[in-house]
């Protein structure tokens, strides 16, 4: 908030329950439930399919919630995943997430404004081609909100979430209403056959990005009142709000869509709306998507920085991003650096690239922090835990296996996008090493002159 001191340049914890809730909720219902549904249908080819791979989607992001509230409690800090990884395996394991963090996550905003920028671009009568600088333009307007007040971007974001998950309701209703069901998907026999293992992997990576914003959203785990009831309650209703939602609008597409038409459809909602609403339902989603999609650039600009800011504090990182502005509060720094790089992800990537590649290369880091609690209940076991994981050991070590064997399938399905983020992640180990030595001989050569 404006005007408001920050005692010796640490971030304020004022965010409550709703504002948590709020927030995991809103970077989740983003571009993906208007652009997966279709990818997931031409992968899978049936209904059946199609509900269990969403239902699969949402069950290992609950798993993925309840490994992080028991981290996010132990090390309310900010920075989310960085604090977690370098709790558990040390320094190097959490630069070289930061690292990786650095060059991927940026794809998840631009992603985002993208989709952002496809649908509002009709309203506004520009040209295709004006589509990476609407992204852009969005991505500016989230960060500059953020740098100026976290309680403004809170504020913003408490009203976009009920405003999504409102549109989202009123799309399902509005096409079970007024829709025909006769020729849609759920008028024919539901098909026994089910999708080959390989099909299912590449289905489950493209939900996968639907459901991403748990992780992300612990990165306030800092500024948040009350941390140890506050951030399990928060993210697991996130969760579970998100999958009633997902598959609500997923059924209504289904009722009025048979699933070829779902699988060829570029705009999925778009098509279904017009189907039982004409142009002036086609137009009503595109507002929804508008809104959705700014909603979790928003949410992205909340979270994301923190963890810029927490390496910045270990020194892993230059220390200026560390920095708290004097008068609003804010790591405005890191919101700056965060904004930029999305910025630039806009002009040279595509959608798909962009979603598949921040899945797989921070996916692999979620299963990295899962197996950091293991060992943490192990090595460091008088450790206070507010909040202990359900049914532990199963929770984790599900969703380990979950992410490593929808990694294993991506090395098959998508190869050089895989060696990509291997090469990405690998080349932090080095740099790792460059950055200590220049960190050591800074006060080294401050020990000489003096």
């Amino acid at each position: 908030m404006a005007g408001q001191q920050v005692t010796q340049g640490q971030l304020p914890r004022r965010l409550g329950l709703w504002s948590v809730t709020a927030l995991a909720v809103g970077m989740t219902v983003g571009s993906g439930i208007f652009r997966t549904p279709a990818e997931v249908a031409a992968v899978t080819g049936s209904v059946g399919a199609i509900i269990a791979v969403w239902v699969a989607g949402g069950l290992i992001t609950a798993c993925l919630a309840l490994c992080i509230s028991e981290l996010a409690t132990m090390f309310p800090q900010a920075g989310g995943l960085y604090v977690y990884i370098r709790e558990a395996f040390g320094p190097m394991a959490a630069f070289v997430f930061g690292w990786t963090f650095l060059l991927i996550n940026p794809a998840s905003w631009a992603a985002i404004a993208l989709i952002f920028a496809e649908y509002l671009v009709p309203f506004l009568h520009l040209p295709r081609s004006a589509a990476p600088a609407v992204a852009s333009a969005a991505i500016l307007t989230v960060c500059a909100i953020n740098y100026v007040s976290v309680h403004y971007a809170d504020i913003t974001q408490r009203l976009l979430t009920p405003a999504k998950g409102l549109a989202l309701i009123a799309i399902a209703l509005l096409i079970f209403t007024l829709g025909d069901g006769s020729h849609g998907a759920l008028a024919t026999p539901l098909a026994h056959s089910a999708p080959t293992l390989g099909a299912f992997g590449v289905a489950l990576a493209a939900v996968l990005w639907p459901f991403e914003g748990v992780a992300s959203a612990s990165s306030i785990a800092g500024e948040t009142r009350d941390p140890g009831r506050t951030l399990p309650r928060a993210l697991v209703m996130s969760v579970l709000i998100v999958l009633a939602l997902y598959l609500a609008v997923n059924l209504a597409f289904l009722y009025v869509l048979p699933v070829p038409a779902i699988a060829g459809s570029g705009m999925v909602a778009s098509d279904a709306m017009r189907a039982v609403a004409g142009s002036r339902g086609a137009a009503f989603i595109g507002g929804c998507a508008v809104l959705a999609t700014f909603g979790a650039l928003m949410g992205s600009a909340m979270s994301d920085p923190r963890i810029f800011f927490a390496m910045a504090r270990d020194k892993m990182f230059f220390q200026r991003l560390g920095a708290v502005h004097p008068r609003f509060a804010t790591p405005h720094l890191a919101v700056a650096l965060s904004g930029g790089l999305a910025m630039i992800y806009v002009w040279v990537r595509s959608f798909e690239e962009l979603a598949t590649g921040f899945v797989l290369g921070m996916w692999f880091f979620y299963a990295v922090a899962a197996a950091g609690l293991i060992w943490m209940r192990r090595s460091r076991p008088a450790h206070p835990r507010p909040y202990k994981v359900f049914l532990y050991p199963v929770v984790p070590l599900a969703f380990i296996l979950a992410t490593g064997v929808l990694i294993a399938n991506a090395v098959t399905s998508t190869p050089w996008l895989v060696a990509t983020n291997i090469l990405t992640t690998l080349a932090g180990i080095p740099v790792y090493f460059i950055w200590k030595r220049l960190m050591d001989w800074g006060p080294r050569r401050a020990a000489a002159e003096g």
